[in-house]
């Protein structure tokens, strides 16, 4: 049983709001490709229906509202000074195939709720307060991941412009059926001396925070993740007529490679997952000639896990000459570890003591958009506790009291940030 504690004390203004982003998510879950489950890729129709009603629940909470070059929407709590530099909030509104209803949008709909609660109180900040909508975070429709936060850090790429979908419709195409112009892409970027930081609020997608019986987590790091695809040879022929002693089965070799990882992980303290393998040809009675894998390996510590990478690069390699096969790697992503603000650390971390939650800290191995924001922004992340730390998935599930306690403390820590009284 949960002590009170841990539950967290929010008044009734933030009980209400909570509620109401509680029932957000279930309207943006019903904006999707596929009835009955959650499907919303970047630059399809669900992605504009989610942009228009956010962008509407914006202009409830008195926030100016648009859409930029790529299609992320924002909404604006002004300050009364028209100097000042911008606080962005937010998270991402794309989604994976067969999704769960909170992963990215909570973080936005918790924004949308803070300047709600702010505009209501009257409360004037030194700074610009922006909420945004991230358009895609998921890359599932064209492969390339946080295409929104890269592009408003200044790190859009002009190869992406011939990324293709599963349908051979280019990133091109795409944003001009969106209403958008590639050629206008580059012009999302925001200029770095105007932005104060980026705040992330999101769930934690793992069990840790279930674990300790706590509602949110200050995140410390994110980690950087590298994936290869990686494909063994060996050489088919008949299960029946060639001896053991004379095969080289590819599978049999890859097997012993994919062994490996685990291998690697105890040695290093990384982590590492084998998530997809295919055989060829295929067949019961035929020995595997050909054997693909992927490979995620990731750690908060970018040189730690490029040594794990290079141990186990090596050993694969030896295993392999052994058994006469030869293994081949492709990088298919690589993303370096990102370190969350200390100073915005800590200001959660104060702002969980005033909101009467034990301060805890954890580290996130799931990229976020914050990943796209280190270097650019100081920036800094939440998590909110997520039941059995399940997600990516339509079991996602977070309570309305965790939702009202992590505005609550993003609602403390953008005002202790401003130096104002926060209005709950």
């Amino acid at each position: 049983m949960r002590s009170p504690k841990n539950q967290g004390q929010v008044c009734d203004v933030v009980a209400v709001a909570a509620i109401r982003v509680m029932q957000r998510c279930d309207i943006l879950a019903s904006l999707s490709a596929t009835p009955g489950s959650i499907e919303r890729t970047y630059l399809s129709p669900a992605h504009a229906k989610a942009n228009d009603m956010v962008q509407g629940w914006m202009r409830e909470a008195r926030m100016s509202t648009w859409q930029d070059a790529v299609g992320n929407i924002w909404g604006r709590y002004a300050s009364s000074d028209n100097s000042a530099p911008t606080l962005i909030v937010g998270s991402h509104l794309d989604s994976i195939v067969n999704a769960g209803k909170y992963d990215g949008t909570l973080g936005v709909l918790l924004g949308i709720e803070l300047c709600g609660l702010l505009a209501a109180s009257g409360t004037d900040l030194p700074f610009n307060l922006d909420v945004v909508g991230f358009c895609d975070e998921e890359g599932v429709r064209f492969g390339a991941t946080l295409l929104g936060s890269l592009a408003i850090s200044g790190k859009w790429q002009d190869s992406w412009a011939e990324l293709t979908d599963t349908d051979g419709i280019s990133l091109t195409q795409a944003m001009q059926n969106f209403g958008l112009s590639i050629s206008q892409a580059s012009t999302a970027a925001l200029d770095p001396a105007s932005v104060r930081g980026f705040l992330e609020v999101h769930i934690e997608q793992g069990p840790v925070l279930e674990s300790r019986d706590l509602p949110v987590g200050v995140v410390t790091d994110i980690s950087g993740a590298r994936r290869f695809s990686l494909v063994v040879e060996g050489k088919a022929g008949h299960a029946g007529t060639v001896p053991m002693s004379m095969r080289k089965d590819a599978l049999l070799g890859a097997s012993q490679c994919i062994a490996l990882v685990e291998e690697a992980t105890k040695r290093f303290n990384v982590l590492a997952t084998v998530g997809d393998i295919s055989c060829a040809p295929g067949a019961a009675n035929v020995i595997p000639g050909s054997v693909q894998f992927l490979l995620d390996i990731r750690s908060a510590r970018d040189r730690l896990r490029d040594r794990a990478l290079d141990w186990l690069m090596a050993a694969m390699r030896s295993h392999c000459r052994k058994r006469g096969l030869n293994i081949d790697s492709i990088e298919i992503h690589s993303a370096d570890a990102a370190a969350c603000d200390s100073r915005w650390q800590r200001l959660f971390e104060h702002a969980m003591r005033d909101a009467g939650i034990e301060v805890n800290s954890l580290a996130s191995g799931a990229g976020h958009d914050a990943m796209a924001m280190a270097g650019f922004t100081p920036m800094g992340m939440l998590f909110v506790r997520c039941k059995e730390g399940i997600s990516h998935h339509p079991d996602e599930s977070i309570t309305t009291n965790d939702a009202a306690v992590a505005l609550d403390v993003l609602t403390r820590a953008v005002c202790a940030d401003a130096d104002v009284a926060a209005p709950i």
